[in-house]
């Protein structure tokens, strides 16, 4: 895997260095919009991220604290059930988008703080753990139930495994055997988690098994520290990089004449994703990973090409009318795909 560069790239007809800071992509203006009271989420994560404070200085502290009082998450702890669930009880998948993996989902991404609150809907979810480690959306009805060996949806694994690592579930029994399953049920051979859902034909991919679904296994595995990954997740990790960096982050469709072709969706950025991926997440991941290759160039130089006028980015893919609460404007700057967009850059130009 190369981690050289070129000392210069041309970018609209401006001489771009390789080491540039992050207030050479960013204005002034820009960064103090992010880094505004108005949004605690995109502060506490701007001021981790951007611009590299501690989780516990005073200010990430205080900004933690005022995500949960936000609109947003008020709302979507005022809709909790008294047995810790959003909807239905016995399933945690459905409806899509407000029930609890993907609320749960929506509070980590929004950086909500491990609270009772939040504590009561794990403890609900680990209901639907199964004995290997991973989960299903439908209670086990018995314990024999608990025996499933079906092993699939990986994308709801991987999403479980973020939030559970966000909570300060990392250390807990349970979070361990649903890492070793991922390690388990690993295609060594080819990479990645097998799906029934993926793909649905086979001549119009290149990967074998699921590529939006291990990216977000990936991107859970991302946040463990790296002291405490094993050496079987560091090849996991390796093996699953290299794979995305072969099928060049976007273009893993293949076409009638067998060459490559782009995942279109995945140029339009959106927040939140929930099972669904682009380009900004997937370099997102990569570079908290350190990757820095010339095979993202592609990549890269899309995000660059999205900044509108105004030196931000807008939202092109939302959920909003689907989620508990609504997330940015669509076709609007969007502090949250400039948040993200910014953070690439920074990590991989550094």
């Amino acid at each position: 895997m190369s981690n050289s560069f070129v000392d210069l790239e041309f970018y609209r007809g401006i001489t771009i260095v390789r080491d540039m800071s992050l207030e050479r992509f960013a204005s002034k203006d820009t960064l103090n919009w992010l880094l505004g009271p108005e949004n605690p989420s995109i502060r506490f994560w701007a001021l981790l991220q951007l611009k590299n404070r501690p989780l516990n200085a005073p200010e990430v502290v205080e900004s933690q604290n005022a995500i949960m009082t936000t609109a947003c998450v008020k709302t979507i702890l005022k809709a909790q059930r008294k047995e810790g669930q959003w909807f239905h009880y016995d399933d945690m998948y459905n409806p899509k988008y407000t029930a609890t993996t993907h609320t749960l989902l929506v509070l980590a991404e929004l950086g909500a703080k491990r609270v009772p609150q939040i504590e009561k809907a794990i403890e609900y979810l680990f209901q639907f753990q199964r004995n290997s480690g991973h989960f299903l959306i439908e209670l086990p009805k018995t314990e024999k139930g608990k025996d499933s060996v079906v092993k699939d949806g990986c994308c709801i694994d991987g999403n479980i495994l973020y939030y559970l690592i966000h909570f300060g579930y990392l250390d807990d029994p349970r979070t361990q055997k649903l890492i070793d399953f991922q390690i388990e049920y690993h295609s060594d051979d080819v990479g990645g988690w097998k799906c029934r859902a993926f793909p649905i034909d086979k001549s119009k991919v290149f990967p074998v098994n699921c590529f939006m679904g291990g990216v977000k296994v990936l991107k859970a595995l991302a946040r463990i520290p790296t002291k405490n990954r094993s050496s079987d997740l560091k090849q996991i990790i390796e093996q699953e990089v290299e794979i995305i960096l072969e099928n060049q982050i976007f273009n893993y469709l293949r076409d009638t004449d067998g060459s490559r072709k782009a995942k279109a969706g995945w140029k339009r950025f959106g927040f939140p994703l929930f099972y669904q991926s682009d380009v900004l997440e997937v370099l997102d991941v990569l570079t908290e990973l350190g990757i820095k290759d010339e095979r993202m160039r592609e990549s890269v130089d899309l995000i660059l090409s999205n900044r509108n006028e105004l030196g931000t980015w807008d939202l092109k893919n939302t959920f909003n009318g689907k989620m508990l609460c609504e997330i940015d404007k669509k076709n609007a700057p969007s502090k949250w795909i400039t948040l993200r967009a910014l953070r690439v850059l920074h990590r991989y130009y550094s």
